[in-house]
Formats: structure tokens, C-alpha cells, sequence
């Protein structure tokens, strides 16, 4: 069970599991999530941020201004460094902002999360064979028995060291498919402050904005 800024509540089912079971799984955490949609219901994106006037990159430690232009096509480019001029047909539109500023934003994912995933796979020795980049609601990263690891585009909204730990954690299931204490030994060998960068991750939705998922 996750609660999302603006409130929203989502329950994540694995397969098989019976409509009694989820019921009660529901009823036994309605007062937490009803506690924690309550505080993030004020952590709820406003309008502006859909069409926002600037957009920060954690994981890459940039920044930039936004201008809108109505033009044909729908596309936002660095005008120069620290300025992304955005052109759409009519400005106003969120799904064409958000269409554009996506668009965009998975370029800058496959730019820099590709060396970042094979820079943290050198240091640990752990190979895989290819990088998935994909848009999520609720899971940070993934990695398959072929060894295809999956990773969020949103990840460029978190801090560099919350990024690496999560390719860590994602190059770790190279080695144990599974949540084992084999596996958790190893992510802590890895990545020493592994738990207070795993809870700083679950939160970081909270810094996802609104037009990502719009």
C-alpha cells in the first residue's frame, strides 16, 4: 500500500491473492492510510506546476527556467544552458506540456542514467545485458532473470545517491533473484547506508511534479 501526494491511495496486488485477503489487508491499514493521505494531501501539486516555470534535475545537479512558445509540433529543447524553451500549440494545453516536457525528459534519463547504471556496475563487478527506461507510477526499478534492468525515468527527480543505490540494489538481483537476507547482505556490503537512502526513496514521489503523470 503506497499513499501519493494529492492523497491518493494505491494497493500493489501480487497474483493469486484472494479478494478476503486484500480486504483485510485493507482494513488492517486504513488508519495509516488515511493518517498519510491526509499529510500528503497538502503536498498535492497546484495547477502552475503542470505547466511548470522551472524543472530541477536532482540526479544530475541542474536546473532550468522554462519559456512556452505556441508553435506547431510539440517539443521543448535547451534554448541555451539553464533556459528549455518549450513549444507547443497552445501553451495552455497540460497534455501538450506534459507531452513535450516527457518527451524530454526521457532523452536526459537515457543520457545520464546509462553511464551512471554502467559506472556502478564496474565499481561492483555485477554486469547486466541491457537498460529499460520506463514511466512508472510505482515502482522504482526492476531487474530481469535475462538481465534486463528497468529503471524510472522519474529517477532524475532524486539525489545522485539515492539513484545509485537503487542501480545497486537492481545489479545486486544479478546475483540472488529474490529479497533473501543473502540479498540484503550483499546490497549492505554495497551500499552501507542502504536503509536510510531505501526510505528517502520510497518518499521520493513526492518529488516527482505533476506533469510527469498527468
Amino acid at each position: 500500500m503506497r499513499v501519493f501526494p494529492g492523497g491518493r491511495v494505491e494497493v500493489v496486488v501480487p497474483p493469486g491473492a484472494g479478494i478476503p485477503a486484500i480486504e483485510r489487508f485493507v482494513a488492517q491499514h486504513r488508519d495509516w492510510a488515511e493518517r498519510r493521505a491526509r499529510e500528503l494531501a497538502l503536498a498535492a501539486p497546484s495547477e502552475t506546476e503542470r505547466a511548470p516555470a522551472r524543472i530541477e534535475l536532482a540526479a544530475i545537479r541542474r536546473s532550468w527556467s522554462l519559456e512556452y512558445e505556441s508553435a506547431r509540433g510539440c517539443r521543448a529543447r535547451e534554448a541555451e544552458p539553464g533556459r528549455l524553451r518549450v513549444r507547443v500549440a497552445d501553451p495552455t494545453d497540460q497534455l501538450q506540456v506534459s507531452g513535450a516536457l516527457l518527451a524530454w525528459l526521457a532523452e536526459q534519463a537515457l543520457e545520464h542514467l546509462q553511464p551512471m547504471l554502467n559506472a556502478v556496475s564496474s565499481e561492483h563487478g555485477i554486469e547486466y545485458r541491457r537498460l529499460q527506461l520506463r514511466r512508472q507510477r510505482t515502482r522504482w526499478g526492476s531487474c530481469s532473470t535475462a538481465g534486463t534492468i528497468s529503471l524510472n525515468v522519474s529517477l532524475m527527480f532524486q539525489r545522485p545517491e539515492v539513484v545509485r543505490y537503487l542501480m545497486t540494489h537492481e545489479l545486486c538481483h544479478r546475483r540472488h533473484m529474490n529479497h533473501s537476507p543473502r540479498f540484503w547482505r550483499l546490497v549492505e556490503a554495497l551500499e552501507p547506508q542502504w536503509r536510510a537512502l531505501d526510505a528517502e526513496l520510497l518518499d521520493g514521489w513526492r518529488r516527482v511534479p505533476a506533469w510527469v503523470f498527468p
